[in-house]
């Protein structure tokens, strides 16, 4: 745990960083892009959000995402074990918001909407009718992840504000 403690600052730094830069993300989507693909008839959003969920599976946003997750864990396991620390609390509590409110929701939720819109057939209605339940759907849990990257973020920067 020495090489742990001696990387705290850095770790959390890094880890608040990245639950910032995959909350922002998220807020664009939630913001303007899944707008943006409503606009569209049901066919073209279709297509274009297949390409999208095809395009995000890339090293830069996965080491964001999962990245940030893996150094979430070593920040939850290290807090536990140094609770007595100043910020240990807040250490557990951002990596726990991130790793359930975002990368759980992530999987639980908004990759099983992605898989199922990835076979949907644009040009049919059940297409069509995919497409109007998955807007809302995937739009909520993507609110949910976005608040709960950004909430993490926050909690880890107050942690440094508690290990002065």
């Amino acid at each position: 745990m020495v090489i742990i403690d001696n990387l705290r600052f850095p770790l959390t730094l890094f880890t608040a960083l990245g639950c910032g830069l995959v909350a922002g993300v998220f807020f664009a989507f939630s913001t303007f892009v899944i707008n943006a693909l409503a606009r569209l008839q049901p066919k073209e959003g279709i297509i274009a959000m297949q390409s999208i969920n095809i395009t995000a599976i890339n090293p830069l946003f996965m080491v964001a995402l999962f990245g940030t997750a893996v150094a979430c864990i070593f920040l939850a396991v290290s807090s536990v074990l140094k609770w007595d620390q100043p910020g240990a609390a807040y250490l557990l509590i951002g990596s726990l918001l991130y790793l359930i409110g975002t990368v759980l929701v992530t999987i639980a939720f908004n990759v099983p909407l992605n898989d199922a819109l990835a076979i949907a057939k644009p040009d049919s209605t059940e297409g069509a009718n995919l497409w109007a339940r998955y807007l809302t759907n995937w739009t909520f849990w993507n609110h949910v992840r976005t608040i709960a990257a950004l909430a993490a973020a926050l909690t880890l920067a107050l942690c440094d504000r508690t290990m002065r």
